[in-house]
């Protein structure tokens, strides 16, 4: 149980699904659940994610999210497309004990027993309910649950408290640094940019560099490693006092999110805006700018292209000499 059973598309779809849920935002929902089908996401374990997250974002938002499922279903078996039902979870034992059960799982969970002893009645919904109940259904993974719950809760506002605990929590879970890495980078593939920022200013991880920057060297003052990921997503690494040339995107609006380290971003003729985990910068097209690190840390963001017209470009200008950037103030 304590391992994801999707694959890593799979688990890019899956987190979109439980991020689009919480965000009532059913549209994107329909299209994501669409693609979690064509990745051979299961019925089953959509509609399981769905039940689930009523815990979190309430039934409303769940009930409205298994209706939309219910008629993607319905609309690819008119049209002949294949759907993947799966298997529902086995029947619990008649002897099984919820709050037992459950009590262990909370404990696993969190690391150590936890009791709210200021809501006894809550407790016990948590430790029966959710964790004994809901959890020891098997045709999803403890891992599985986790992703989708950290997924989910990055599309809420003012929850930053339960996504740190449960990002802990599904590290407990067995989910590993990199497929939390995917979370972020299936939000940010999905252009859910500030829950993609909620979660990456909570990861407090560095990321893989990735391999040596070599084709844009010329463009950079100092190291950069690049790591392409799907979705059109790549995360550059910048060492210590590493920065791009001052350039401009012509028909497209770049987006920037810090997922590790401190940096600057800097419009022309503007002041430059500290760059840290969580950060998340749209770049206007044809803006004249540069980012890279600090001067005494290194700095990974993440950078996707969105509103791209056809032939759109980029183009190069002069390096940001060494007096510019030794005007910028440690941080």
């Amino acid at each position: 149980m304590n391992q994801l059973s999707f694959t890593t598309e799979q688990a890019a779809w899956m987190s979109a699904i439980a991020c689009d849920e919480a965000k009532g935002d059913l549209v994107a929902l329909e299209s994501a659940i669409h693609n979690g089908l064509e990745a051979e996401l299961t019925v089953s374990q959509i509609k399981e994610a769905l039940s689930q997250l009523y815990a979190y974002t309430g039934f409303p938002r769940s009930l409205n999210a298994l209706g939309v499922l219910q008629r993607v279903i319905g609309d690819r078996q008119a049209k002949g497309v294949k759907v993947i039902m799966g298997e529902d979870a086995n029947a619990l034992p008649d002897d099984y004990d919820a709050l037992e059960r459950g009590t262990a799982v909370q404990t696993q969970l969190t690391g150590k027993p936890f009791n709210y002893e200021f809501a006894p009645a809550t407790d016990y919904y948590l430790k029966a309910h959710l964790f004994g109940d809901i959890f020891a259904r098997d045709n999803l993974t403890y891992a599985d649950r986790e992703l989708v719950t950290v997924s989910a809760l990055s599309g809420l506002e003012g929850v930053e408290p339960q996504l740190k605990a449960h990002i802990a929590g599904a590290r407990n879970m067995g989910v590993t640094e990199e497929q939390l890495q995917g979370i972020v980078v299936a939000l940010a593939a999905n252009g859910l940019l500030a829950e993609t920022g909620r979660l990456a200013g909570l990861l407090e991880t560095e990321w893989p560099q990735g391999k040596s920057n070599d084709a844009y060297a010329q463009y950079f003052t100092g190291q950069s490693f690049l790591q392409p990921y799907f979705g059109g997503v790549a995360n550059v690494t910048f060492e210590p006092r590493c920065r791009n040339n001052w350039h401009v995107h012509h028909g497209a609006v770049q987006v920037l999110i810090c997922v590790s380290g401190k940096g600057w971003y800097q419009e022309w003729n503007k002041p430059a805006v500290p760059l840290t985990p969580g950060t998340v910068i749209a770049i206007p097209e044809g803006v004249k700018h540069w980012h890279g690190a600090a001067a005494d840390s290194r700095m990974q963001h993440l950078a996707i292209h969105t509103q791209e017209q056809p032939g759109a470009t980029n183009e190069w200008l002069e390096s940001v000499s060494d007096k510019q950037y030794n005007q910028l103030i440690t941080f």
